[in-house]
């Protein structure tokens, strides 16, 4: 299976940096979370990625190799972009069945990823009757002629339903415990958190964190109790460090929510409140990025977090 990388690559229109310096991995087996607001350089990279925009410098690479140069590309890697459209005219089916000639794949594929996105009883109607919940899985479907290794999706549940979008969710884990990569751009915050593994954050096309969604958490444990003195004491004993931040609550460092809560339940200390600071991936993202959502900028570096290997 092929893993994705980026590779110091930046992309510049005029005066306006979309992407600079952007460098990291989309491993196997794993699906991989690409965020950022808009304007941050999402579709640019991704672009950059699947050969529809050259890079200004650096390179991103599926398998170590650009996509320009695979072999057979449909095979490695699937892709739906955002402005994705389909033939209205023609049925879900035959429009899978053009894309297959076209890319000289077995036509006996369109009625397995049809059935594989759910789609078979509507594979007979005209795409104009399609909902838009519709038009993503057909999309998907498209991506998934070729049985790629690589999947990149951007904005996948887009006008799904609750219904679809945990349909989507188990689809992409059940791909990557095959060992397949999965890279998806989105917005759909508490979705990304239910289904990634690890998590890409950009805002003005600079990296700023590359990780796993435990590591995103700012390493505090947050306690609330009616005892909150003697469970300080206590913990301060064990080398953690906390925090008051209110008569009944603690900030605690070092020390996981686990380990927190087994100490108050051994001294009998009731809680009414236990997280940590992994809880909240928007809370992460907001951090991150400031939230807001501009356009990109003339270039300038920000500050980067990358999480350790």
């Amino acid at each position: 299976m092929a893993n994705l990388s980026f590779e110091i690559l930046s992309k510049r229109f005029g005066a306006v940096r979309a992407v600079e310096d952007l460098s990291f991995e989309a491993p196997t087996g794993a699906v991989t979370g690409f965020l950022g607001p808009n304007g941050a350089g999402k579709t640019t990279a991704l672009r950059s990625l699947l050969g529809l925009v050259r890079p200004t410098s650096g390179q991103a690479l599926v398998g170590g190799i650009p996509y320009g140069r695979l072999e057979e590309p449909w095979h490695v890697v699937g892709a739906v972009l955002e402005s994705a459209t389909a033939s209205p005219g023609r049925t879900g089916r035959d429009q899978l069945r053009v894309i297959a000639s076209a890319a000289r794949l077995p036509v006996t594929r369109v009625d397995e990823v049809l059935d594989q996105v759910d789609l078979t009883s509507a594979g007979g109607r005209r795409v104009s009757g399609y909902s838009s919940g519709m038009r993503q899985r057909l999309g998907l479907a498209a991506a998934l002629l070729g049985d790629p290794e690589v999947l990149v999706l951007d904005e996948p549940a887009n006008g799904l339903d609750p219904e679809g979008i945990a349909w989507l969710r188990n689809l992409l884990r059940g791909f990557a415990a095959e060992g397949r990569t999965i890279l998806i751009s989105s917005h759909v915050l508490s979705e990304v958190a239910q289904t990634v593994d690890r998590v890409i954050i950009i805002s003005h096309g600079t990296l700023r964190f590359a990780g796993s969604l435990a590591e995103l958490g700012d390493g505090t444990v947050t306690v609330r109790s009616a005892d909150a003195e003697r469970l300080r004491g206590l913990l301060a004993e064990r080398g953690h460090a906390v925090n008051a931040t209110a008569a009944d609550t603690l900030e605690v460092r070092g020390a996981t929510t686990d380990e927190v809560g087994r100490l108050a339940a051994d001294r009998q200390i009731a809680l009414s409140g236990l997280s940590d600071g992994n809880a909240s991936l928007e809370a992460a993202f907001l951090r991150l990025t400031g939230a807001d959502g501009s356009s990109p900028r003339p270039a300038g570096r920000g500050p980067i977090r990358r999480a350790a290997n």
